[in-house]
């Protein structure tokens, strides 16, 4: 049985505690929504923040709602050596020892003391998918995009919730390498 997932191309993006979405626009600002994303009730919000490193500046950074418990910033590799911050692959919301970086917003700034990541690759199971398959959470899976420039991604995170609707997430760089673009398939291959 073929294991085919669609693939959503995750741009730079940041998540914004409500405490700093304060900060950044205002006493008891509340993001709002642009469209919606592919987990259910996620979404990219109208707001966006400048994003200040030490070599480079991203002006309009979208906010992705609802706000989080933590502010967590996800780049690219590229996107890394843009701004002159060693951001490290990792899993969302595993920001311990990360680096921060400055945040502007029309209300003020906030400088946050970790948080910045390049996203680990993932795929996002509903329960039922990944018991139809036979994955485990936190499983590491080998994914295989076709194509003129195929390739097979190793250590693909499965990431299994209720609340979770299937999806396989990958940043712009590994998006370019194999030519993928959001609505795109690949096939869990191991």
């Amino acid at each position: 049985m073929s294991k085919i997932v669609p693939v959503g191309v995750s741009a730079r993006h940041i998540h914004l505690s409500q405490e700093h979405v304060e900060t950044l626009f205002g006493q008891g600002y509340q993001l709002t929504e642009m469209k919606a994303l592919s987990q259910p009730g996620q979404f990219a919000a109208n707001e966006t923040v400048e994003v200040v490193g030490s070599k480079g500046t991203f002006p309009k950074v979208r906010i992705l709602g609802p706000a989080r418990p933590a502010t967590q910033l996800e780049i690219s590799q590229t996107d890394s050596f843009a701004l002159g911050v060693k951001a490290p692959v990792r899993e969302s919301g595993k920001t311990s020892g990360t680096p921060g970086i400055l945040l502007k917003g029309p209300a003020g700034e906030v400088q946050i003391e970790e948080g910045v990541i390049v996203a680990a690759r993932h795929i996002h199971f509903h329960t039922s998918d990944a018991a139809k398959w036979d994955i485990q959470d936190q499983q590491l899976l080998k994914v295989r995009f076709g194509g003129d420039r195929g390739v097979v991604f190793e250590n693909v995170i499965a990431r299994v919730s209720d609340s979770f609707a299937l999806d396989m997430h990958i940043d712009t760089d590994e998006a370019n390498a194999v030519l993928a673009k959001t609505g795109d398939t690949a096939e869990i291959v191991g």
